[in-house]
């Protein structure tokens, strides 16, 4: 047994130890593992555990593999439906799309990799959240992401938000799957700590779904992929606690990806399920073989007896731990017949990969591993798999009230023009082409529309003549959600739902990526758990399951949490071949309607933290029945087999959704007369970001059906104005004109502020 020292961040421990060598509670404790989680472990086992076992552990008892202060939680989530066939609890959610066909799809996190190493922390993110579609037997077909990053003034935020890019840009391109969608959000509170969420969209035969599952006794456990190496060993662990500026980075606990070696992976799972040579799978992701190991042995209720030494590895010398906690790329644990494993060997050969017979699954509920003949893991698997939950304390701000405080009489004495122009001016009001032109949207021939539409679309090609598109977004407002977090669970599934709909789909399922700071704080609890509320009341509303998700603690630096950022994935259906609806102005001569309340809460908005410069006011409660009817109304409006445009009203209000109309028409000169009906609050009508709230732009000859549709579906229907064929943006009141600009130069400087990133 070899002979070597524990690296536990930038501290080499003085005392050379091996893998058998027993445990205390000062190693435990460095590993993240409680006083109270070390002596459960000691009592159950009866022993004291040594440090391989330890290390297993360390990693399965972090937060970011147990989920010990999130699970209680999550229960609250609806999780059924007559579409879903797999909901949370295994890699990716699956639903059902009909005529024999099903949807795989997830979204994660790799927040603290990509702060450390911007580029491989976010290019293994989109490894992993590709792996955990296909394990499912599903080919991917789409991805999206959220980002969210510091701001300007950080010296690190240009090169962070440069490598995060790239990173995803170059592994999703070389892997062939296109990135439609997607959402990217500046703030101070992502300083250090930049929020990179992927999510992934795959397709497979409702009848063909694998899972992580080690069944059958006797069968072989088969390793594949690419060889294990020291990266990312503890970076479970290292998810699992808050960074700080004083301590040196942890770059070792980051994974390399190699999306070649993905693409080969992919091509070669998939062969080996369509020859039925796959019992169970898993992708080695957080936490590496030891989380596939026996979470796949979990769910069997099996054990395990696994070979260390026939591990693939790629440096001499490792030790059982390391080749248990290492998180090396493009890696799939497999389970298989004995007489399948020479054929499934051949597969994997011929993609140029390792596929290699570890272990077997065995009767019994334990775990069995072996280095050099020697037993380095012998441990129960429940004990592993089943932590204790963490009963965090929990309460509001003691400031909450005062966050809600918001002086409409320092707003009503400047003038329109200035708070316009302060709108203008913010980096979150911006042409985001220059970001979404480093991904390929097109790859794979299934994209519809353009990557700027308030929803990703692709068509579903497997599915012969019947034709079925998939829209696509992700969506949240760390705004709301730092003020009045359960207005912001409510919000980020509404906000989805809407920009569904007005690309013309029915929302069906929800994915969740919930970054938050340290559940050791009691704030951050309250947050997680009023999302949480905010999500489920949305869900159960709109009647929309949540069926996969990942949960991001301890996104902290020095102490000072992230924004709330509960960030929704939601996956809409198009049963039919009508032409979608547009999402800019497509003729100089459309009439405008606002549909939906007349007037918007500021609480919350763009408008209040760039002109306050910080967030204030109390956010307005999203109406879920308004919502409703509102998803019914764009439902039935398409239906109508009219030719319209529609567009979300959110961050900016009603002035910056018009803006993004225009800047997107075809026509450079297209002009804007906007008029303010009488009595309205200005600020409130133009700035306000009340959901549900749409812009709809029709030609004239139309606006009597559409007032009609808006009447019988019980939402507001008020005329906004209409383009012409001037490059002027007008806003009228009482028929005095109140503001004007030049459209020209208003799209050249939305289009200037994120090129200074890619440069």
């Amino acid at each position: 047994m070899a002979v070597f020292k524990v690296f536990l961040g930038t501290a080499v421990m003085s005392t050379q130890i091996t893998d058998v060598s027993p445990s205390n509670q000062n190693l435990a404790q460095r590993l993240g593992i409680s006083l109270t989680e070390y002596q459960h472990i000691c009592q159950n086992l009866e022993r004291v555990p040594n440090y391989a076992e330890l290390s297993i552990f360390s990693a399965m008892f972090s937060e970011h593999c147990s989920y010990k202060s999130s699970k209680k939680f999550l229960k609250r989530f609806p999780t059924t439906g007559k579409r879903v066939l797999q909901g949370p609890g295994e890699n990716a959610g699956v639903l059902d799309i009909g005529s024999g066909w099903a949807i795989a799809f997830k979204m994660e996190s790799h927040n603290h990799p990509s702060f450390i190493e911007p580029y491989q922390g976010a290019a293994t993110g989109m490894g992993g959240i590709l792996r955990d579609v296909f394990t499912m037997g599903a080919r991917p077909a789409a991805s999206m992401n959220s980002l969210c990053f510091g701001t300007m003034d950080f010296d690190r935020t240009q090169s962070i938000v440069k490598g995060v890019v790239k990173g995803i840009g170059d592994y999703g391109n070389c892997v062939g799957v296109p990135t439609l969608a997607g959402q990217t959000l500046f703030h101070s509170c992502y300083n250090r700590n930049p929020l990179v969420n992927a999510f992934t969209l795959g397709i497979v035969k409702a009848n063909q779904i694998f899972r992580g599952f080690a069944e059958g006794i006797g069968n072989a456990v088969i390793y594949v992929g690419a060889k294990t190496g020291r990266d990312g060993v503890h970076g479970a662990t290292m998810a699992s606690k808050e960074f700080s500026t004083d301590k040196e980075l942890e770059r070792p606990t980051v994974q390399v990806g190699d999306p070649f070696t993905e693409k080969l992976l992919l091509e070669a799972t998939l062969e080996a399920m369509k020859e039925q040579l796959v019992i169970g799978i898993q992708d080695m992701g957080a936490a590496g073989l030891t989380s596939s190991s026996f979470e796949m042995a979990h769910r069997a209720k099996t054990g395990l007896e696994i070979d260390l030494d026939k591990i693939p590895a790629r440096e001499s010398g490792m030790a059982a731990f390391e080749l248990l906690l290492s998180e090396s790329q493009e890696r799939m644990l497999l389970v298989t017949t004995p007489e399948k494993v020479a054929p499934l060997k051949e597969i994997f050969k011929k993609w140029d990969l390792h596929a290699e017979v570890i272990g077997k699954v065995v009767s019994g509920n334990r775990v069995k591993m072996t280095k050099q003949r020697q037993v380095v893991v012998d441990l129960p698997v429940e004990l592993v798999t089943e932590p204790l939950l963490a009963n965090r304390a929990s309460s509001p701000p003691v400031d909450l009230k005062q966050r809600w405080f918001l002086d409409r009489n320092r707003m009503l004495v400047a003038t329109l023009q200035s708070k316009f122009q302060s709108l203008i001016e913010e980096l979150n009001f911006a042409n985001c082409e220059p970001l979404i032109t480093q991904y390929d949207s097109m790859v794979g021939n299934r994209t519809v529309g353009g990557s700027q539409d308030d929803a990703g679309v692709i068509r579903v090609r497997e599915m012969g003549e019947k034709e079925v598109r998939l829209a696509l977004k992700t969506d949240c407002n760390p705004r709301v959600t730092w003020l009045w977090p359960r207005e912001g669970g409510r919000r980020a599934v509404s906000e989805c739902a809407i920009n569904l709909a007005v690309r013309g789909a029915e929302p069906i399922g929800i994915t969740d990526c919930l970054n938050f700071g340290s559940p050791e704080n009691p704030e951050v609890i309250w947050q997680f758990e009023e999302s949480i509320e905010g999500i489920s009341e949305a869900c159960q509303a709109l009647k929309i399951p949540v069926v996969s998700g990942n949960v991001s603690f301890y996104n902290d630096t020095d102490g000072k949490p992230v924004y709330p950022t509960p960030m929704i994935g939601m996956v809409g259906i198009i049963e039919d071949k009508l032409p979608l609806p547009h999402s800019n102005f497509y003729s100089t001569q459309l009439e405008l309607a606002l549909i939906g309340p007349v007037e918007g809460g500021l609480g919350g908005s763009l408008m209040a933290s760039s002109w306050f410069k910080r967030e204030c006011g109390q956010p307005e409660e999203t109406d879920l029945a308004l919502l409703d009817r509102m998803l019914k109304f764009l439902q039935r409006l398409r239906k109508k087999k009219i030719t319209y445009a529609a567009h979300d009203i959110s961050d900016g209000g009603l002035l910056c959704s018009v803006l993004e109309m225009a800047f997107h028409s075809p026509y450079d000169c297209t002009g804007v007369d906007l008029h303010i009906p009488s009595g309205c609050d200005l600020d409130r009508f133009l700035f306000g970001e009340t959901i549900p709230r749409i812009i709809v732009a029709y030609d004239s000859v139309e606006r009597g059906d559409i007032e009609n549709l808006a009447s019988q579906a019980g939402v507001v229907f008020t005329h906004l104005g209409q383009t012409n064929d001037s490059s002027i943006f007008a806003v009228k009141q009482g028929g005095a004109q109140v503001l004007s600009s030049k459209l020209p130069d208003l799209k050249s400087a939305w289009n200037q502020k994120w090129k200074k990133f890619f440069k």
